[in-house]
């Protein structure tokens, strides 16, 4: 008979501190699952941009004189260089590569160069300028972001990404009626945080840390307190204290209820993480996504979004309150992975750690992560 025991092994310390497992998981995670790239309202006007780093490749997403949102690899087809250098901007009507010029249309088509005219292919036609535009990149709009894939054949986006809210909400229904689409950013934080992006993905999938480190969090949401997570049930949400009026610092009212709500999803708190790199979390009043960019086997930029129905940003309301919880459970969580990532490379950790039972759910990442990358990578 097999033994169990309360305690499951971790990852080893190499799979946080090691460059080699970081570039592994940049090739076989990173670039071959849907990334979410960006907020598709950021985006709005014809010729905006916006440049994101989605595993080693630096991408552009850009809406069209048509108004359609395209995303490509942000490489000149001529001798690569990169086109935008700057994080987002404008452009009128193409996009022109700094170097020697060539330009591109807001559709990827190339449109100019100097001595275009005399330009041919190996085989002396002239030059195919949708063949030499810019490279496509999958992409797909849904809950108001949009999300890219750099595979050649991408995964199904409902099975992976939509499957992914279903599967913790136990019904494919449940976040259409927040109604994400349609909601307005009343707040964005980015932060800079010295950590592997798998420490941060495991910290926000647990609640055994949280009467630790998160003592207003655990009085807006008193079941945190006992240490499960409400990641550890499908379809339950954490539910507001019997004296919490709203998600909000002090526990005080929020906003009106999201208008589609179910009675079910009143006065609670459902979290959602969407691999490899996304947290949606949400209450009846506003929604609050992170969205995570590994940008090195100790650094992750995160974008966290507050999202409030338009007319409450609108109205010029203060939203401090209700942003502050959960900017303040950033920084805590945030700080403790700091804390956490030098230990990755003590001898001590080579083996890993443990988790206990309110944690054993991670495991499943864990072993999700092995067979991603492989276990010939470490």
């Amino acid at each position: 008979m097999p033994v169990t025991s309360d305690l499951i092994p971790t990852l080893g310390g190499e799979y946080y501190c090691d460059p080699a497992v970081f570039r592994a998981e940049q090739e076989h995670i990173f670039e071959t699952m849907w990334f979410c790239a960006a907020r598709s309202s950021d985006i709005d006007e014809p010729g905006a941009f916006r440049r994101i780093q989605v595993g080693r490749e630096s991408v552009l997403l850009v809406r069209g004189q048509d108004g359609e949102l395209r995303a490509f690899l942000n490489i000149c087809r001529h001798r690569g260089a990169m086109i935008c250098t700057e994080s987002e901007g404008q452009v009128r009507r193409t996009l022109r590569c700094p170097y020697h010029a060539w330009t591109y249309a807001l559709d990827g088509k190339l449109v100019a160069a100097p001595n275009i005219k005399s330009l041919h292919d190996d085989s002396g036609a002239p030059i195919d300028r949708v063949a030499y535009g810019l490279v496509p990149v999958a992409l797909r709009e849904w809950l108001g972001y949009a999300w890219v894939c750099l595979a050649d054949d991408p995964p199904s986006f409902e099975t992976d990404v939509m499957g992914a809210a279903t599967a913790r909400l136990g019904d494919p229904a449940a976040i259409d009626r927040y109604g994400m689409e349609r909601l307005t950013v009343g707040k964005r934080v980015v932060y800079d945080v010295a950590a592997n992006w798998k420490l941060i993905v495991e910290n926000f999938m647990e609640c055994y840390h949280c009467a630790t480190i998160h003592p207003e969090l655990v009085e807006v949401l008193p079941e945190f307190a006992g240490g499960y997570a409400a990641q550890y049930y499908v379809g339950h949400g954490a539910e507001f204290g019997e004296r919490i009026a709203g998600f909000t610092v002090d526990g005080r009212a929020g906003f009106d209820p999201l208008p589609d709500l179910a009675p079910e999803q009143d006065r609670r708190y459902f979290a959602i993480t969407i691999r490899p790199t996304v947290f949606v979390n949400l209450v009846p009043d506003h929604v609050i996504l992170h969205r995570m960019y590994p940008m090195a086997h100790d650094r992750t930029i995160v974008e966290c979004d507050w999202l409030y129905a338009p007319d409450v940003v609108r109205s010029g309301g203060a939203l401090d309150h209700s942003v502050e919880l959960f900017h303040r459970v950033n920084e805590q969580d945030f700080a403790a992975c700091e804390r956490t990532q030098p230990a990755m490379s003590s001898r001590a950790y080579r083996k890993g750690g443990v988790l206990v039972p309110a944690e054993h759910h991670i495991a499943e990442f864990h072993e999700w992560t092995r067979k991603r990358i492989g276990e010939a990578q470490c």
